[in-house]
């Protein structure tokens, strides 16, 4: 089981990781989901909410994304800023630890999490987001409004634990450590059979770039994981909270630079493409201890059970259906989808879910397919397909690209780049959900553990290493209507 190397001679780099490491243990977690607001911390509705908890619905913390707010981050400042929002998904995954192993406290007070939980995390926020203000502010105009963004609800799911996943005590020492029911259940499935056709393609013009260009880089046969996120939480251990798969780039952790990269090996077959491709693994809940069921991005935050391998994963790089494109800049970083869609809702959700023989028919935003006998399930990312023509990254990471609009066009002031479309194909059979997984066990994506392994949360990264000369050549087999690889 390969995990990469840590640079342990960038000891600055060491440093803001240590800092901003999660340190819960690796007890049990319960199902939660979030849709916070700063309007909704009166304490009758906080009390209202505890009532609920106490009643034995499962639930979930809510909290406004900070990252998303920012849109501009000076480049002096973005190292704090960085390490700060990675601090506050710190301060997320521990409230929610100690949501899970209160439940008795809950039971017996009602406003219990209210009072010892949710208020404590929104000072915390506060202190955060205020030296996330004062590093903006050095720099240039102090950011107003933050504040708001402090405070976190309770909010109750309605789930309930699945099978074979029992309620931890806090010590953790159940054999299936982390699992206890905070996701999925069987309401996050649906028979694919049953779902109306929902795909629709925009219209070429006779100018569309026809071509694509494919590069093939494996499916992880050598077992490359971390819970890092060199894109949103660089310099961060467990930046992500959850782990990754990653092919292509063999040098991707939490601390890896762009010389690190480019003198990488890559698991692609055309050494040209040093890219790093990856996203959260799917996993089968049927008890497996993996390599990190007691690790943090693992089993001590809720992703337990078996790690499933892709059978199959294409990495194809197409064009626009309204004109010709133009190249990607080297370093490149693109995020597609939402790991906190959950919480954060549908706005940057791409995820799509689908099963062989039905993809050009169906495909599934916030349901897991229950494929029939016979039929894989499958995994797409159609990645943003243009680009504001300056910046490689942005401070949310998204802004510096965008999606065509429906008719395929770029906004003013974007180009077109090759759109690169991941497809994943899983061989795992319908989990049994009249009996929640009992007979034949759920399978689901890693996630933070407050997003309760939910479908709509999946979401894949992005990071451009081609040689200029490689890209260029899938540009003109791209815009000449050509298929290369």
């Amino acid at each position: 089981m390969r995990r990469n190397t840590r640079k342990r001679s960038k000891t600055a780099r060491r440093a803001v990781g240590a800092a901003a490491a999660l340190a819960v243990g690796a007890g049990g977690l319960v199902a939660v989901n979030i849709y916070a607001s700063a309007d909704e911390t009166s304490a009758a509705k906080g009390s209202a909410q505890n009532q609920v908890l106490a009643g034995g619905t499962v639930s979930t913390i809510d909290c406004p994304d900070v990252g998303q707010q920012l849109t501009s981050v000076p480049a002096q400042a973005k190292a704090q800023v960085d390490k700060e929002l990675a601090l506050l998904d710190k301060q997320i995954s521990e409230a929610y630890q100690r949501l899970s192993t209160s439940q008795r406290a809950i039971a017996q007070d009602p406003n219990f999490a209210q009072n010892a939980i949710i208020g404590p995390l929104k000072d915390k926020r506060k202190a955060t987001i205020d030296r996330i203000a004062i590093a903006i502010g050095r720099v240039t105009a102090k950011p107003q409004g933050l504040d708001a963004l402090a405070a976190c609800t309770l909010r109750a799911t309605g789930g309930q634990p699945t099978a074979g996943q029992p309620t931890a005590s806090p010590g953790g020492n159940n054999t299936n450590a982390g699992a206890t029911g905070n996701g999925p259940v069987a309401a996050d499935f649906v028979d694919i059979t049953k779902v109306k056709s929902n795909v629709r393609a925009p219209a070429r013009s006779a100018q569309a770039s026809k071509g694509s260009f494919v590069t093939k880089c494996g499916v992880n046969a050598n077992k490359l994981y971390n819970s890092d996120n060199v894109i949103v939480a660089p310099g961060v251990t467990n930046g992500a909270h959850h782990v990754h798969d990653y092919v292509g780039n063999q040098d991707n952790d939490a601390f890896s630079s762009d010389q690190d990269f480019a003198k990488a090996g890559t698991s692609c077959q055309n050494k040209g493409d040093k890219s790093s491709y990856y996203w959260p693994v799917v996993r089968l809940q049927d008890g497996t201890k993996e390599f990190d069921n007691d690790k943090l991005g693992g089993g001590a935050e809720g992703n337990t059970g078996r790690i499933l391998t892709a059978k199959q994963a294409t990495l194809d790089f197409v064009g626009s259906p309204r004109g010709k494109v133009v190249a990607m800049p080297k370093f490149l970083r693109i995020i597609t989808g939402d790991a906190k869609a959950f919480v954060n809702g549908t706005a940057n959700a791409n995820a799509s879910w689908s099963c062989t023989g039905f993809e050009n028919k169906v495909q599934l935003k916030d349901k897991y397919p229950l494929c029939p006998r016979g039929s894989n399930v499958v995994r797409t990312f159609k990645f943003q397909s243009c680009w504001d023509g300056t910046n490689i990254d942005s401070a949310n990471h998204r802004t510096h690209v965008a999606f065509a609009d429906a008719n395929g066009n770029c906004a003013t002031g974007f180009k077109a780049i090759p759109q690169l479309v991941q497809r994943l194909v899983y061989a795992v059979k319908a989990p049994s959900v009249k009996d929640n997984g009992k007979t034949s066990p759920f399978y689901a994506l890693d996630g933070f553990p407050e997003q309760a392994h939910k479908p709509i949360t999946d979401h894949g990264d992005f990071i451009n290493v081609f040689d200029p000369k490689v890209m260029n050549k899938a540009v003109q087999c791209i815009n000449t209507g050509r298929k290369c690889s």
